[in-house]
């Protein structure tokens, strides 16, 4: 009865959006495949119900950031450091994202998860539907332990429809291309981890499931993606042909494919670049399309990037807004900020702010390089981690750094002093295996060491090999044409539905 009241609800409310003005559908409007689907429908109709009542302004563009794994503390551990980076007090530092007009908080469960993983939250904001932890881009109706079902019920990307109706789009990545969120905008795969097929199982190939670059060779939307920046070469390339970059790796590919050279010869005017010299050398100004992968795997951390062998995130943003901005009809734009993830999995808390920091950067160069009046910008984060920022430190005391109360140490009841960052779990444990398998927790002291180094773990209570996500809700700042309908608490599958509505792509 539910579902009949907001099919009903939609119907009203798509029959009013037909008018002229603000809210009206354009022609190349669509009904996705995932249209009936109950997670779909639910978040159409909520924020059809806001724009109803705000208001939608008309987008050209939409930009979504996404720092992966990027909660709300990691939010406020990059404020104080990027702010105490600059020699500026940290505290009430503001990040170019939190200077965007409008935020909500977004709820990042999946539909049988309560703790997301990074490939169902990513589809759920490119597809409006919440899915299984482990795949992408389908919906509820498929069999996660039946690869095969992906291909009946899978779900349309907003970057598939774009494509359609004749925007441009670009994926830019810290991580590999193939990776959970870049994927999401092409993928439909119940194995996330099927990055190429080396990583298929015989099961899965006799069932006719791709993986996931070989998917990204065969979509067949528009002309193709514009702009693809990233890592992952050696999904791409066969394992009898040596990385561009790195003469003692190879690809992992075990078909002899070459899909970097497939890609490239598929269409005119395209362009494959492994480097930054490759990436400065490329036309931006002109109509070419553009597939850049720097690393075999992931890109490097922020803070270990070699300025002259990478561009950085911000770059990339900048070249990729100059390029689509030559579509006259607009364009779809994915930034992701990979490796705040990663380093937060290491236990690395630095490495983590300086890529949450890199990726701030990012924003504030595509809000100096677009107009408010038509893109919208969002963002936000996939879900959250376990850091926590604890205890009572001098305001000004270093965010990396031990607790400081009126600049002396504060000491925990074992004596010894403690960080204002710390991991509910992961590699910095203070538990340690003992000869007898048996775990011993005894934290370390770290009176005499510099924790603000690039390589310190931070100390965590539970043992693991890789920290955790967490299941709290994530920030959404939004600025543009549609960023007025987010406030409150949101589905994060809602974030679709509000750049679909504010281009005019869907029904």
């Amino acid at each position: 009865m539910i579902r009949n009241v907001l099919l009903a609800s939609i119907g009203a409310l798509a029959l009013a959006s037909c008018a002229t003005g603000p809210g009206g559908v354009s022609a190349t409007a669509v009904e996705p495949v995932q249209s009936q689907d109950s997670y779909y429908v639910a978040a159409h109709a909520a924020v059809n119900m806001r724009a109803a009542e705000r208001g939608a302004p008309r987008a050209k563009n939409v930009i979504l950031f996404i720092g992966d794994g990027m909660g709300i503390a990691t939010i406020t551990a990059a404020r104080i450091y990027a702010g105490q980076a600059k020699g500026v007090d940290g505290e009430s530092y503001r990040l170019a994202m939190e200077q965007l007009p409008y935020s909500a908080l977004s709820k990042t469960y999946t539909h049988d998860s309560q703790v997301a993983d990074s490939a169902p939250t990513a589809a759920a904001m490119t597809t409006g539907v919440k899915s299984y932890n482990g795949s992408l881009g389908i919906t509820q109706a498929a069999n996660i332990r039946d690869c095969a079902s992906a291909k009946t019920n899978y779900a349309t990307s907003l970057w598939e429809i774009a494509e359609d109706a004749g925007l441009a789009t670009g994926v830019i990545s810290t991580a590999r291309v193939t990776h959970a969120t870049p994927a999401a905008t092409y993928a439909r795969t119940t194995q996330r981890d099927w990055e190429d097929d080396s990583n298929v199982s015989p099961e899965g190939k006799a069932a006719g499931c791709l993986d996931i670059a070989s998917q990204f060779l065969a979509w067949n939307h528009g002309d193709g993606m514009d702009v693809i920046l990233a890592g992952g070469r050696a999904q791409f390339l066969p394992n009898t042909v040596a990385d561009p970059e790195y003469a003692n790796q190879k690809g992992d590919r075990t078909d002899g494919r070459n899909l970097m050279d497939e890609w490239k010869a598929k269409r005119p005017n395209r362009a494959t670049v492994a480097d930054k010299a490759g990436f400065d050398a490329f036309d931006w100004k002109g109509s070419g399309q553009i597939l850049g992968l720097f690393e075999p795997s992931h890109m490097q951390y922020d803070l270990d990037r070699n300025a002259r062998q990478e561009p950085s995130l911000a770059e990339m943003t900048t070249k990729a807004i100059q390029r689509l901005s030559k579509n006259p009809k607009g364009y779809v734009l994915m930034v992701e900020g990979g490796r705040v993830d990663h380093g937060l999995h290491a236990g690395n808390a630095a490495r983590a702010l300086g890529d949450a920091t890199a990726l701030d950067e990012a924003v504030a160069a595509a809000v100096a390089a677009t107009s408010k009046s038509d893109t919208l910008i969002i963002v936000t984060a996939d879900h959250s981690h376990t850091l926590a920022i604890q205890g009572y430190p001098d305001r000004g005391n270093p965010i990396l750094g031990l607790v400081k109360e009126g600049g002396e140490l504060t000491k925990a009841r074992d004596g010894k002093p403690y960080t204002t960052l710390s991991l509910a779990n992961g590699p910095g444990s203070v538990c340690k295996e003992q000869p007898d398998k048996k775990y011993l927790c005894d934290r370390a002291d770290l009176t005499n060491v510099d924790t603000t180094t690039k390589d310190f773990l931070q100390q965590s209570l539970t043992p693991l090999g890789s920290e955790t996500h967490g299941g709290e809700d994530v920030a959404i700042f939004a600025g543009g044409p549609g960023a007025n309908l987010f406030s409150g608490t949101v589905e994060q599958n809602e974030i679709f539905h509000v750049m679909a509505k504010s281009l005019r792509l869907v029904k």
